[in-house]
This record gives C-alpha cells, structure tokens and sequence, in this order.
C-alpha cells in the first residue's frame, strides 16, 4: 500500500519524529547535537516555522512546531536533514544514509494537546533513564520555559503566554505540569499519531480538519489494531 502524503497544514502545531537508520546513534558528540540545534534554528527563521519545543535524544530527535505555509516544514526538515548528514559523515569518516527515511509528523489540537507534547517531549529523557528530572537535561526546551537559560531556537506559543502574567509565574506554572506529567493514553496517543500521520484531536477538531484538506486525516474505524510503537 502507498505512503499518504505528510500531513501539513499551515497554522496548526505539528509534532515531528526524525529517528536513527535501524535504531543508531544520531550524534556522536556535544558539537553534534549543537550543530543540529543551530541548522534548526537557521531553516526554521528561513522557511516560517516557529520551533515550540524540542528534544534530542541518541537516535532520535522530537520538534513541536507552526510552520507558516504547507511546504514550510518540509523544507526546513529537507535543510537540516541533508546539511546535518554531510557534517555527520564528515565528522565520523562515515557515508549513506543516517535518517530512518523520511521524518514523522503529524498536527495536533492546539487546545487540546499542545501543552501535553511540550510534557511529553521535556519527559523523554526521563522515560529514557537518562536524568531522573526534566531540567537536568541540556539538550531540550525544558530549561527555557523553566528560566534555566534563554534559548533563541524557541518560540513560546500563546498558550504558554497564558499560563501566568509575568515570566516567573509562567514558568513555575509549566514546571508543575511537567512535573505532574501526562497519562499512558495521552503517551501513546502522542507517539502513535506522529508516526501514523493521522491527526490527533477530539472528532470534531478532526472532521473539521478533514474538511480543509484532500489527504485522509484519520484511520478508518475498521482494520487491524496498531501495534504499540518502541519509540518514546
């Protein structure tokens, strides 16, 4: 069966998985996970797309973004993922691919999800064993919206503008709901709509959705059940 097209919508925040070719290592090094920040926030300003969130782990990276016109984030992801791999490969005497093809993505309901991805995505290293609190990880957005240290890269939606009046309230704010977490069924509705591609909101966000759109938004109700995915 043919892939569906990505779905992309400008003005909607989509959550995106870009993972390692069978599950490798994406970086090697701090200055690699730097250099990736730093072409995300280049391509980002170059194509329209505001950055909300992100994390990068060992094989995989997440983003949480608008982009600003439907070929905005993928040029974007087109830009980094090409200019990332020839520094990856120069770097490591390496060559071939690096990316599990093309990266993951689907849109979600702003209202609904969009605070819950930043928590799940600030949570990832803690699911992974790698910290044991959210702020001691230096590679995510975590340490912005809790006043850790300013990072250009990032851009707050307006939903997190309005979770307090002044910096400091916002920022205690989101660190409560990253402390207090997300559910198991928010997780992998999360993880299984991004590398479904079907979109994640109530029904009626979707049906309104499907209207603006020609591409299928959502699975049919009928089929085999999904399998639960490896990836966090």
């Amino acid at each position: 069966m043919a892939r569906l097209p990505r779905l992309t919508v400008p003005g909607y925040p989509h959550h995106v998985i870009q993972r390692g070719n069978n599950r490798q290592a994406i970086f090697a090094s701090a200055g690699d996970r730097q250099m990736l920040l730093d072409l995300l926030q280049e391509n980002a300003r170059k194509f329209d797309v505001a950055l909300h969130a992100y994390v990068l782990m060992t094989n995989h990276f997440h983003l949480l973004a608008t982009p600003q016109s439907a070929n905005s984030l993928p040029q974007m992801m087109q830009a980094v993922g090409r200019r990332y791999v020839r520094h990856f490969n120069d770097s490591q005497g390496r060559s071939g691919t690096l990316w599990e093809g093309r990266y993951r993505s689907t849109l979600i309901q702003t209202e609904r999800y969009l605070l819950a991805c930043m928590v799940y995505i600030d949570l990832n290293p803690v699911r992974a064993g790698l910290v044991g609190d959210a702020k001691d990880y230096p590679w995510s957005s975590h340490g912005h919206y809790v006043g850790l240290r300013s990072d250009k890269l990032v851009t707050p939606h307006a939903l997190y503008w309005e979770l307090g009046n002044t910096p400091f309230a916002r920022e205690g704010a989101y660190a409560e709901l990253v402390r207090a977490g997300i559910n198991a069924d928010q997780q992998v509705a999360l993880t299984q709509s991004a590398l479904r591609g079907w979109a994640l909101g109530e029904p009626d966000f979707v049906a309104d959705l499907q209207k603006r759109t020609g591409r299928r938004v959502s699975k049919a109700s009928a089929g085999r059940p999904v399998c639960q995915p490896d990836i966090e």
